[in-house]
C-alpha cells in the first residue's frame, strides 16, 4: 500500500512544508541507497523517518535544536552535529548519500560538495533536490512588487542558490561527481500555493513556539479543507517549468 505522503506530513507539519515534501518523497522510492547512508542536512529528522523503512546510518546538521528533535524520531543510527564541510568520518566511508532541500541554504555549498565526495566511496549514489530560478520568478506577489519582493522572499526562506542545472553540474564535476540526470518538478501553481503557506502558516508557528507542536488538532475535520485545496498541487510528474529540480549524481 502506497504511503499518503501529504496526509502523513500534514498532521505534523505546516501545510506548505507538507506540500513540497509530499512531492519529493516518492522520488526516493525509485532508488536503492546502499548502506551506510549519509543524510546531509537531516534537520528535525521527520522526512527520513517518514520516507525510509529503515534507519538511515548517519544524519548530520550544524544546528543543535533540530538534531535534538531528530533523536526523538529515531530515524537514524547516528546523528552528528557538524558543518557539512567538516564531517568527522574517514575517506570513502559511505556507500550513498542524499540531501533533501538543503544545499540551497548553504553559503559555502562548494565546500560541502567537496566534503561529500571525500566521504563517499567511488561510484556511490548521491541524490539531492534544490530550487531553480523559477522558485523566485514564479512568486505570485512578485508579479506586482517585482524583484525586491523576490529577493526578500529568498532571504526569508534562506535560499542562497536558486540555480539552473548547468550551474549545479559545474559544481558537482569540480567536487568529484558525475551528474547522470535531473528533472524539474513542482509547478508554478504549486509554488504559489507554497508561497502563501508561509503567511497562512503563521498560526502554526505560534503553536510551535507555545506547545512544541506545529499542528494542534491533526484530524480530518480540521485539516480536510486545506488538504482538498492543496492535494491537486502534489503531482510528482516532471514538468519543464517546474520550480524545483531533483538531481541524480555519482561519485567518480
Amino acid at each position: 500500500m502506497k504511503k499518503d505522503y501529504l496526509w502523513l506530513q500534514m498532521i505534523e507539519l505546516p501545510y506548505f512544508r507538507a506540500l513540497l515534501r509530499a512531492v519529493e518523497a516518492p522520488y526516493y522510492e525509485e532508488f536503492t541507497l546502499p548502506a551506510p547512508v549519509l543524510d546531509i542536512g537531516c534537520g528535525d529528522g521527520h522526512f527520513a523517518k517518514l520516507v525510509f523503512d529503515r534507519k538511515i546510518d548517519v544524519g548530520i546538521d550544524p544546528w543543535h535544536e533540530p538534531i535534538q528533535e531528530a533523536k526523538k524520531f529515531e530515524g537514524y543510527q547516528s546523528l552528528i552535529e557538524c558543518d557539512g564541510s567538516r564531517i568527522p568520518v574517514p575517506d570513502a566511508y559511505f556507500s550513498s548519500a542524499f540531501s533533501n532541500s538543503v544545499l540551497e541554504h548553504i553559503p559555502h555549498v562548494e565546500d560541502v560538495l567537496k566534503e561529500a565526495a571525500r566521504v563517499l566511496k567511488p561510484g556511490a549514489l548521491f541524490l539531492f533536490c534544490v530550487p531553480n530560478p523559477r522558485y523566485l520568478t514564479e512568486l505570485s506577489i512578485a508579479r506586482f512588487l517585482g524583484k525586491p519582493y523576490a529577493d526578500w522572499f529568498g532571504r526569508v526562506s534562506r535560499v542562497r542558490h536558486a540555480d539552473n542545472p548547468d550551474v549545479w553540474q559545474a559544481r558537482l564535476e569540480k567536487a568529484g561527481f558525475r551528474l547522470e540526470r535531473w528533472w524539474h518538478y513542482f509547478t508554478p501553481a504549486a509554488m504559489r500555493a507554497f508561497e502563501w503557506g508561509h503567511y497562512l502558516g503563521l498560526p502554526s508557528l505560534v503553536a510551535r513556539k507555545l506547545t512544541g507542536r506545529w499542528v494542534m488538532v491533526p484530524t480530518k475535520w480540521n485539516l480536510g479543507p486545506i488538504e482538498s485545496l492543496i492535494r491537486p498541487y502534489t503531482s510528482i510528474e516532471p514538468c519543464d517549468d517546474g520550480t524545483m529540480t531533483f538531481y541524480v549524481a555519482y561519485r567518480r
